[in-house]
C-alpha cells in the first residue's frame, strides 16, 4: 500500500498492483511461448490475464477456491520424453498429448474412423487456420475467466477432431492427457472438437499421472457441435500428489436441435477445479452434464459451471454428487442462465453431498438468472451424512459396518453412473468407485 499526505488533507490509501511470483513467472513463460503461432489471440488472452491475474475468493466464480493463494510458484514447462503407456481399454481410439505436447508415435492415428479428420494444435498454429483459431477464441460466456484466458496465451498443444457432418462415429475417440515424471512440471492444452451437422461421436477425456508429482496442469477442451448432433462425453480425472493443481476447461456451444451429454467423475488428488461453460445457441438443443467426486484427505476439487439458454425450446439438466472423507473440501457452483427470447426453457439443476468425516466441508451454491418469462427452471442442493436407519437396517442382517457403509455409499454415487449408456463402461466406474471406498477402509 502507498500514501500520500499534504498538510490540512485528510491521508489517503492507494493500492499497488503488485503481481505474485506466480504471475510473474507466467509473463516469463509468455514470453518464451508468444512465437509459437496465434500471434493476436495469444496476445488479447494475455493482456486479458494480466489486467484481471490470478482469481482469488474476491472473483465471485473462485470464492472456495483461492488459486492465487494456492499457487505460489510456477512450475517449468513441460518437455516430451519416454512413455510407456497404460493399456488401453474398450478399444477405444487413443490420443496421446503428455506434458502439454501431442506424441503422435504413441497415438492411435491409423485407427481414427473414416470421417474424422485429426490435426495438433501446434500445426494448426503454425499455419494460422483463421476457421479453427475462431473457434479456439474464447466463448462469449467464458470469457470473464482468468484461468481460460491464462491457456490461450500460453497454449502449448493439444489435438483438433473435425468430424464430418452426418458422420456416426462407431468407436470413442479417447483424449489422454498424461503427466508423466515424478517431477513437477506445468502443461497448458487446448483441444476443440468440431462436430458437423447430424454427426454421432464418444470423446473421452482422460487425466491420468503415470508417477504423481506435484504437477500444474490447465487444460481446456472446446466442442463446437453442428445442428441437430449428438455427442457423449466423460471427463475422467484420475488422483494425483497432493501438491499438484489440475484445472479443467469445458467450452461448448450447442446449436439448433443438437444434443450434448457429459459425466465428470473426479478422482481427488491435490487441488481439482473443472468449470463448465455450455452455451445453447440453437432452438431445441439440450445438454445433460452430470458429475461423481470422490474425495479423501486433503484433496480440493471444486465444479463450477455455467449453462446459457440463448435460444427457445432448450433443456439442461445438472446432477452432480460429492463423497466426502477426511479433509476434504468439495465445491459445486453452478449458474443457469436465461437470456431474453429464450422462451419454454426447461432447467434443472441438483447437488448431493455425503460427508464421510467431521471435518470434511461442502460449499454449494446453485444460481439462476432468468430474463424470459416462459420457463421451467429449478435447481436443489442437499449435504448430509449416511443414513442412520438404513446402515442399522443393513447392519441388522449381518453386514459388518464397513461393508454395509461401502453399500450405501455405492448406491448414492452409482446414481450417477447408471445414467452411462455402455454396460461395459458402466462397470468400469462402479469398479473404480468400489476401489475408492476399499482404499478409505470402510469409515471408523
Amino acid at each position: 500500500m502507498s500514501a500520500k499526505r499534504r498538510e490540512g488533507e485528510i491521508m489517503t490509501v492507494q493500492a499497488i498492483d503488485k503481481k505474485s511470483e506466480a504471475e510473474a513467472a507466467f509473463a516469463g513463460a509468455f514470453e518464451a511461448m508468444k512465437g509459437k503461432g496465434a500471434p493476436a489471440l495469444r496476445q488479447a488472452s494475455w493482456e486479458f490475464f494480466t489486467r484481471k491475474g490470478l482469481p482469488t475468493r474476491r472473483v465471485e466464480a473462485w470464492h472456495y477456491t483461492d488459486l492465487r493463494a494456492s499457487l505460489r510458484t510456477v512450475a517449468p514447462l513441460g518437455a516430451p520424453g519416454a512413455i510407456t503407456l497404460p493399456p488401453t481399454t474398450l478399444g477405444r481410439v487413443r490420443l496421446v498429448v503428455a506434458d502439454g505436447a501431442f506424441r503422435p508415435e504413441l497415438s492411435d492415428v491409423a485407427s481414427l474412423p473414416a470421417g474424422v479428420e485429426l490435426s495438433s494444435l501446434a500445426d494448426v498454429l503454425a499455419k494460422e487456420d483463421a476457421s479453427v483459431l475462431t473457434a479456439l477464441g474464447l466463448p462469449e460466456n467464458a470469457g470473464a475467466d482468468a484461468v481460460v484466458a491464462l491457456n490461450a496465451a500460453l497454449m502449448q498443444d493439444g489435438v483438433i477432431l473435425c468430424i464430418a457432418p452426418a458422420t456416426d462415429v462407431a468407436k470413442t475417440i479417447e483424449i489422454l492427457l498424461l503427466s508423466t515424471g515424478g517431477e513437477a512440471v506445468s502443461s497448458f492444452t487446448r483441444s476443440l472438437v468440431i462436430v458437423g451437422d447430424g454427426a454421432k461421436a464418444k470423446i473421452v477425456e482422460t487425466s491420468l499421472a503415470l508417477t504423481p508429482s506435484g504437477a500444474q496442469e490447465n487444460h481446456v477442451l472446446a466442442f463446437a457441435i453442428g445442428a441437430g448432433a449428438e455427442v457423449e462425453h466423460i471427463a475422467d480425472i484420475g488422483p494425483q500428489s497432493e501438491a499438484a493443481i489440475r484445472l479443467f476447461s469445458l467450452l461448448v456451444t450447442a446449436q439448433a436441435k443438437a444434443s450434448f451429454k457429459s459425466l465428470g467423475f473426479v478422482e481427488g488428488g491435490g487441488l481439482v477445479r473443472r468449470q463448465i461453460f455450455a452455451r445453447l445457441a440453437g432452438e431445441e438443443a439440450s445438454v445433460a452434464l452430470d458429475g461423481i467426486s470422490l474425495l479423501g484427505g486433503k484433496d480440493h476439487a471444486d465444479t463450477t459451471l455455467v449453462v446459457e439458454h440463448a435460444a427457445a425450446h432448450c433443456q439442461s439438466r445438472e446432477r452432480f454428487r460429492s463423497v466426502l472423507d477426511g479433509q476434504s473440501t468439495g465445491v459445486f457452483q453452478g449458474k443457469v442462465v436465461v437470456r431474453p427470447g429464450a422462451q419454454k426453457t426447461d432447467g434443472s439443476m441438483q447437488s448431493r453431498a455425503l460427508l464421510l468425516s467431521e471435518n470434511a466441508t461442502m460449499n454449494n451454491k446453485p444460481e439462476l438468472e432468468i430474463f424470459a418469462d416462459d420457463v421451467v427452471c429449478g435447481h436443489g442442493a442437499t449435504c448430509g451424512r449416511l443414513d442412520a436407519d438404513q446402515l442399522f437396517y443393513l447392519v441388522a442382517r449381518g453386514l459388518p459396518k464397513h461393508e454395509a457403509e461401502a453399500l450405501l455409499i455405492e448406491g448414492f454415487a452409482g446414481e450417477i453412473v447408471e445414467a452411462l449408456g455402455e454396460e461395459a463402461v458402466r462397470d468400469i466406474y462402479f469398479e473404480r468407485i468400489r476401489s475408492w471406498l476399499g482404499k478409505r477402509g470402510g469409515a471408523k
